[in-house]
């Protein structure tokens, strides 16, 4: 009865995660022995897994990377040279779980210098980091600043998703490298203003991080002054109206063919972003000389210059 009531609180397993090698052996013995268990009436699920997740291979040189083959390299190697995290970050990085990943000496490299810039980044701003306020909310003045603050709530939101919904870790890792160069930017700035916000973001970054890189995350977390570790912290949550866009991005055309973009206010009138779209420099230049017949305007997407002739 004991044992009944262990495999109902322990089956059927949520996710298993293996290689597509081991479908035969790993799968099909799991999923016969169930069967078996069920049809004798000690269990009362019919499938081992609810969910199955197959990993692509490691391949180096065109074939699959393997002991018998001679052509592995050396976890030692990579810890000793750049540090666990890096060789951690380059493999989530370089290609979804369920695709085949090709080794590169210079995609490890790649993995090195992101980490190494988000810990200088760290380490020059110290000072200012610690006595801002970090927030994430409530951003009032210059418009880049509120754009930055979407940028870190769209970056927690994708983040959450491809890890949770998608195990999509390599795009969930790009958004993070993606916000860290908005921070960068906006810190060379030096707008007081925007200090708190900063601030919030690095923290945001580190979070995030943490699952792929914890030696480093954990580090820089301490260095940021945290009095809480990073598990008390907690996962950062994103605000929906933090990520109401305020500017639209309008395509613009000159006879069907793409010719430019253009940011304009949301509210914007239809005569206010034709203006916007025929001033565009890149614009002027494929309609100088010639008559414009008419302009088909899509509300938020996109202006159509047609030109007579």
């Amino acid at each position: 009865m004991v044992e009944r009531e262990a495999a109902a609180y322990w089956m059927p397993v949520d996710q298993y995660i293996g290689g597509i090698e081991h479908a035969v052996l790993h799968l099909l013995y799991a999923r016969f022995y169930t069967k078996a268990l069920r049809d004798l009436g000690l269990v009362k699920v019919d499938e081992p897994f609810k969910a199955l997740l197959s990993q692509g291979m490691v391949i180096k040189d065109g074939a699959k990377m393997s002991k018998s083959k001679g052509n592995v390299v050396s976890d030692d190697v990579i810890r000793e040279k750049y540090g666990a995290d890096t060789g951690r970050l380059f493999e989530l990085f370089a290609a979804p779980p369920e695709k085949d990943l090709d080794w590169s000496d210079q995609g490890v490299e790649g993995a090195y210098r992101f980490l190494n810039r988000l810990w200088r980044f760290t380490f020059q701003h110290r000072d200012l980091l610690l006595r801002a306020n970090s927030t994430l909310y409530q951003v009032d003045g210059a418009p880049h600043l509120r754009e930055l603050q979407r940028i870190i709530h769209r970056t927690i939101k994708k983040v959450t998703e491809d890890i949770e919904g998608r195990f999509h870790f390599n795009t969930a890792i790009a958004a993070v490298m993606e916000l860290f160069n908005a921070l960068s930017l906006a810190a060379k700035d030096g707008a007081r203003q925007g200090e708190d916000l900063i601030k919030g973001g690095l923290e945001t970054i580190v979070l995030l991080l943490y699952p792929f890189v914890p030696h480093v995350a954990s580090e820089l977390w301490l260095n940021l002054g945290q009095k809480k570790s990073l598990e008390e912290a907690g996962w950062p949550a994103y605000s929906e109206e933090a990520l109401t866009e305020e500017q639209a991005l309008i395509v613009i055309q000159v006879d069907g063919r793409l010719r430019g973009k253009v940011k304009v206010p949301l509210n914007a009138t239809e005569q206010a972003v034709e203006s916007e779209a025929l001033s565009d420099p890149k614009v002027k230049g494929f309609i100088q000389g010639r008559e414009i017949r008419k302009v088909v305007h899509v509300p938020g997407r996109l202006v159509n210059i047609v030109l007579e002739g």
